[in-house]
């Protein structure tokens, strides 16, 4: 049986080496360490101050090329600090994608660390600051014309849910049937929440633990792979308060952030819900266990939170 994460080209670090050797000259012996592989992408640390992403399937091709346009227009508004690619790699007998070349950010994504829930919320506000000014930063209609939308309906309640409710029977072996009966009546609860009325923004697209840097005190540095950046429900990264931050968070996080409609609200918790899921799912399927409790952790603040 194949996953929608299965990689259609595999990249060595020999080959990946090559390739930056070959199309940039003024890195001849490129020296790399591998810092992870995701979905749609292998990242590695070049030379110690450059990180590379390739990727592994035929969309992430797609998602490398929104960066190379997106990222150069969204980084001088945001607080925080965004990858901004500075080599643009082309494809080549061998290897049949474009990729790119970043200045390395400092930091640790947040999956990598344990938590307390005061050092989660401690984070509040700093994100909602930083998805304020995400979500705020002005769309002309010239840049409407040419941007990516939410081509694969991350924000379509009603089509997410089909597969919700399937990852979660999925799940009955393994766990107790009143969690599986609330898991079952949120989704119900909220599948019918309103679609956003206001002009689509610059999201993420793709905002959960393991998309933040976080430095040693636990303080949020960062913020990477913008491979599905988009106009689109500013609710898609809402969710990061679902996911990430405890239920007493929600205030801070929700009064730095400025008004939120609660049906926006509730969509971004529908999209936690959905991360929840996925992340057990794909976590325990490719031995991951930081991304399985990723997915357990939102699951658990979405059934905390109550029905």
């Amino acid at each position: 049986m194949t996953n929608v994460w299965d990689a259609d080209v595999e990249l060595t670090p020999e080959s990946a080496a090559r390739l930056i050797a070959q199309q940039f000259p003024p890195l001849p012996q490129p020296r790399l360490q591998l810092m992870g592989t995701g979905w749609d992408n292998v990242a590695y640390l070049v030379n110690e101050h450059l990180v590379f992403r390739f990727p592994r399937r035929q969309i992430g091709a797609q998602l490398i090329a929104h960066e190379v346009r997106i990222l150069p227009l969204l980084a001088p508004y945001l607080p925080l600090p965004i990858p901004v690619p500075l080599f643009i790699g082309n494809p080549d007998a061998d290897y049949p994608y474009p990729f790119a070349g970043y200045e390395h950010i400092p930091g640790e994504t947040a999956c990598h660390y344990t938590w307390t829930e005061a050092e989660r919320a401690g984070n509040a506000a700093a994100l909602a600051r930083f998805l304020a000014a995400l979500h705020r930063i002005p769309v002309s209609d010239e840049t409407r014309a040419w941007a990516p939308g939410d081509d694969i309906q991350r924000a379509d309640l009603r089509q997410r849910a089909t597969k919700l409710r399937e990852r979660i029977h999925a799940m009955a072996p393994t766990r107790p049937a009143q969690e599986i009966g609330a898991l079952l009546a949120l989704v119900d609860q909220l599948v019918d929440t309103p679609a956003s009325r206001e002009p689509p923004c610059w999201v993420h697209g793709d905002l959960y633990a393991r998309h933040l840097l976080v430095d040693a005190a636990h303080q949020v540095c960062g913020v990477i792979d913008w491979g599905d950046v988009h106009l689109g429900d500013p609710a898609i990264d809402l969710s990061i308060a679902w996911s990430f931050l405890p239920a007493e968070a929600h205030a801070t996080f929700r009064e730095a952030y400025g008004p939120i409609e609660e049906a926006t609200w509730n969509r971004a918790r529908f999209r936690a819900l959905h991360y929840g899921a996925v992340l057990v799912d794909y976590g325990s399927t490719v031995r991951d266990k930081a991304i399985q409790q990723l997915g357990e952790y939102a699951l658990r603040m979405n059934l905390e939170s109550g029905v």
